[in-house]
């Protein structure tokens, strides 16, 4: 591992306020934002969530800047010769180099692209150290970081930028040419993930900007969902949202500790990568590893090689790697982690048999931040979801929204520290109800307080008056050996209105033909209830997945419309 040494002595930190439990804040504080178009495109207070803060660790002071509290306080504390960002290669920055480097990316923001707090920043480009840095040093100085996957094309930033109202944009290099044609008109600062590039060569001269005094309640990113079904939304997340998830499920759950090193798939532009690879870490002091190439072949290759302990990934990741998991040295690994869909259990003991790993599933939502249901060791259930994480609550209710008993199917209703706030949107009032947040799943929470995911509440297939779930499904078909990847949806059908409808990705060496889709038919039948069974299967080459690795079933029930 290569280590940098500061060039410049680091100049004497500020003290930082106590953390000290407080009481939970008020609606909202007193705003440090010249800039107000954040707050003032809040939905109206009537429509928010309510929001607990049922921990101490959770009452938070009413002044909060959360970079501030991952890395000056780190500093302070003692932490700064610690290893923080590691790259690919394995050259790494210390917390007082990773602090360095923000604070005076914050003076080039501040001092040559004239950045006020409040105004939003859009991040473009693939995960790295200085895609890392640029996220800490623009909330650092008070603003609104919005970041993007590398994938979006130009219509596409174009849109976000202007629902966002985004002031300047700090876009990797290489990643620049759809930024520029989407014609914003906003000044482009590029930087280069190996040296810096121009705004390294304008960091390397600038003075240090002081941390922004922002609220606790001050709108520290702007996250887009996936847009998997519709156009995407955008949320507003506080200061005190990004210590919360960790301070929630990081600390109860994963119960990380200094000496480990986080590694994933996701984007920093996905929340699930913001929190597990860059939030969680830093509020550990521990080590993020941030790969710009993420596959699973490349993913797992790295834990031996940079000494990755907790990993984060998709439940597809887990799959792809299954059939040649022997050939990497997984031996420091101490927690995997999957999110993003539901984790199916024949992946887990697939999984857990070929490496004694239990995977840790969870459910979040960018609407949530991160995760709010998870399982960890001894309190796993394979197939289950697992519990409300200390600092949430969950529910299962109806469509008027009144709670029902446990075993019966509904809407998944949660509520915690952090919640959904769409910008200017009247989807708020789709997604909350009666101060409750609703994530779109269905599910069943049994005696225990576990909770079994079902469906999205929009993939429930209605067939001859039967409701069935396409997940379901998809977990029975993937216990053939004959199936590698599989989606299921519904697809119109003169006598029985819909019917389940599978897309089936042949396992290698096996071939598609009308005797493997009578098979595999059968098959479902002896896994579940007969009428649930695949009335029509079509092998494809490939299944269509969001930026995030979720299954498009939107894209499926398409397919399965007549042309």
């Amino acid at each position: 591992m290569q280590q940098h040494s500061p060039s410049i002595p680091l100049p004497s930190l500020p003290s930082l306020p106590s953390l000290s439990p407080q009481p939970p804040l008020s609606p909202l504080s007193p705003t440090a934002y010249p800039d107000t178009f954040a707050r003032d495109s809040l939905p109206p207070p009537g429509e928010w969530p309510v929001f607990r803060f049922d921990l101490p660790e959770l009452r938070y002071p009413d002044r909060l800047n959360s970079a501030a509290e991952l890395l000056d306080r780190a500093v302070a504390d003692g932490a700064g010769g610690r290893p923080c960002l590691t790259d690919a290669s394995g050259t790494t920055w210390s917390y007082a180099e990773t602090l360095d480097l923000a604070a005076r990316i914050g003076t080039v923001l501040v001092r040559d692209m004239g950045l006020v707090p409040g105004n939003r920043v859009l991040l473009r480009g693939p995960n790295s150290p200085w895609l890392a840095a640029c996220w800490l040093a623009v909330l650092r100085v008070g603003g609104i970081a919005v970041s993007t996957v590398p994938m979006l094309r130009a219509g596409e930033l174009a849109d976000l930028a202007e629902r966002a109202r985004i002031r300047l944009s700090l876009c990797e290099e290489g990643y620049a040419d759809e930024l520029t044609a989407a014609g914003t008109g906003r000044p482009v600062l590029t930087y280069r993930a190996d040296d810096g590039g121009e705004l390294g060569r304008r960091a390397a001269g600038a003075a240090w900007a002081p941390a922004a005094r922002t609220a606790a309640d001050d709108v520290a990113l702007i996250a887009f969902t996936s847009g998997t079904s519709g156009e995407p939304k955008a949320t507003a997340h506080f200061h005190r949202d990004v210590l919360a998830i960790a301070d929630t499920f990081a600390r109860h759950v994963l119960h990380p500790r200094p000496d480990d090193v986080f590694a994933g798939s996701p984007p920093l532009a996905f929340t699930f990568g913001l929190g597990g690879l860059l939030i969680f870490p830093l509020r550990a002091r521990a080590r993020a590893v941030l790969l710009q190439e993420a596959g699973p072949r490349a993913l797992f290759g790295a834990v031996r090689r940079l000494g990755v302990t907790v990993l984060f990934t998709a439940p597809t990741a887990y799959r792809a790697v299954l059939p040649e998991i022997g050939s990497y040295d997984l031996g420091g690994l101490r927690l995997c982690v999957s999110a993003g869909e539901a984790l199916g259990e024949r992946t887990w003991r697939d999984f857990r048999d070929a490496t004694g790993l239990e995977i840790i599933d969870g459910i979040g939502s960018t609407e949530m931040l991160h995760v709010f249901i998870a399982a960890a060791g001894d309190d796993i259930r394979p197939g289950s979801t697992g519990r409300a994480v200390p600092g949430y609550r969950a529910r299962i209710v109806d469509d008027t929204g009144r709670e029902l008993p446990d075993g019966v199917p509904g809407r998944l209703a949660v509520q915690g520290p952090t919640g959904c706030r769409y910008l200017a949107d009247p989807r708020q009032r789709r997604q909350v109800q009666d101060g409750w947040n609703l994530t779109g799943d269905v599910y069943v929470r049994d005696a225990d307080g576990y909770f079994w995911y079902q469906a999205r509440a929009d993939d429930m297939i209605v067939s001859a008056g039967y409701n069935i779930a396409a997940p379901e499904v998809e977990q029975a078909l993937l216990r053939h050996p004959a199936v590698a990847e599989c989606g299921v949806a519904g697809a119109p059908d003169a006598e029985r209105g819909t019917v389940v409808k599978a897309f089936v990705l042949p396992a290698p060496g096996v071939r598609p033909s009308p005797e493997l889709a009578r098979e595999l038919q059968d098959f479902t039948k002896r896994q579940i209830a007969p009428y649930k069974y695949p009335r029509q299967i079509e092998f494809v080459a490939e299944l269509p997945y969001s930026t995030t690795g979720k299954l498009r079933r939107v894209a499926l029930r398409q397919a399965g419309a007549p042309a």
